[in-house]
């Protein structure tokens, strides 16, 4: 049995965050490996998991899960999510009958707020909660995670119009990898093409690495992140 020094102590987000920043991206390893090794015995979405570790390891670390959502697009990329919420031992039965479902599913647990396979439905769901918690008076924030791919789709452009006028506390993180099932196509690809390889991006890249410097551990964390969310 393959022993992970820091995975091995998360049983949910509480005790990712009680790490140590610096300890983020050996763990960030570690839950790799362990998708690797746990994949290749039950199947499954490999490298689209493979491609949001370090972007599940911050979400779980900044916000106070499960009392903050996270609402996933793509189901099969929560892998790592199934991981640092309880599920590890279950990852042995992905997928298999009488285990754990390969997408969010609401009923398995508190951590999955949305059930959902594939895809564009994130935002307009967030959008939703969000404003179930304001006119709740709830304090709580609302993530919703979308690729590029889903991005395209009707159902999240009219979700982000009504976001923009709805004064709702929700963030909305684009995964842009340049990739989906099938080659990206469209007027928001070449926007978002063009965005990622301006000069105001790459100035505030650049701006970043600077101010990440005096911290070597996340600055190499967050180039990670920025590599393997663009390869997921």
């Amino acid at each position: 049995m393959t022993i992970y020094p820091l995975l091995d102590h998360i049983s949910n987000p509480a005790d990712l965050r009680k790490l140590e920043r610096k300890q983020l991206p050996q763990l960030a390893e570690e839950l790799r490996d362990f998708l690797v090794e746990s994949v290749s015995k039950t199947g499954g979405h490999l490298s689209s998991n493979l491609g949001t570790v370090e972007l599940t390891v911050a979400l779980h670390y900044v916000f106070e899960t499960p009392g903050d959502r996270l609402i996933w697009d793509v189901g099969h990329q929560t892998y790592a999510h199934k991981v640092l919420t309880g599920r590890r031992a279950g990852m042995a039965g992905l997928r298999m009958h009488g285990g754990i479902s390969g997408f969010p599913k609401r009923s398995e647990s508190e951590y999955d707020t949305f059930g959902v396979g594939h895809s564009s439905t994130s935002i307009s769901a967030a959008l939703g909660m969000a404003l179930a918690a304001k006119i709740k008076g709830e304090p709580r924030k609302t993530v919703a995670i979308i690729g590029d791919g889903a991005m395209s789709a009707g159902q999240s452009f009219e979700a982000l119009n009504n976001a923009g006028v709805a004064d709702a506390d929700m963030l909305v993180i684009l995964n842009d990898n340049d990739m989906s099932i099938s080659p990206p196509v469209g007027a928001l690809n070449k926007y978002l093409a063009r965005l990622f390889s301006g000069s105001a991006f790459n100035a505030a890249r650049k701006a970043g690495e600077k101010v990440l410097g005096v911290a070597p551990s996340l600055l190499e964390f967050a180039n990670r992140v920025e590599e393997h969310v663009k390869a997921c």
